[in-house]
């Protein structure tokens, strides 16, 4: 197996480029539609960090989580509070089990967790 690919439920496309391009800097990869009016479905990338953007009913439900695996989780913080995002200051968790976390919601009741083991 070569690793997987979160599919993460999205109900409004500008919230989300908002969100995943200019909050959490993730480029678009390329994007979607069976036709013009129809639901979008996106890859967005950073780095080695790969996640799908899906606007389709069936495709995934909202309010899932996913945890991503980052270096240099501090620079991460800093860098995230900067931008004074209006919909999210996230803080930075020491936990019980060796790491430091960051877990932010995104506006469609998605949780994503950025960890950097200690």
């Amino acid at each position: 197996m070569n690793g997987t690919i979160p599919i993460l439920r999205i109900f409004d496309e500008q919230k989300a480029r908002e969100f995943y391009q200019e909050f959490l800097e993730f480029a678009v990869d390329w994007e979607h539609r069976f036709e013009e009016d129809l639901p979008l479905y996106m890859q967005i990338s950073y780095d080695q960090c790969v996640i799908h953007l899906s606007e389709h009913h069936g495709d995934s439900s909202p309010g899932s989580g996913i945890r991503i695996s980052v270096k240099n989780i501090e620079e991460l913080h800093t860098r995230l509070l900067s931008k004074k995002y209006k919909y999210a200051r996230p803080g930075l968790e020491d936990t019980p089990w060796n790491t430091k976390e960051i877990t932010i919601g995104d506006p469609f009741g998605n949780r994503i967790i950025f960890y950097e083991d200690k």
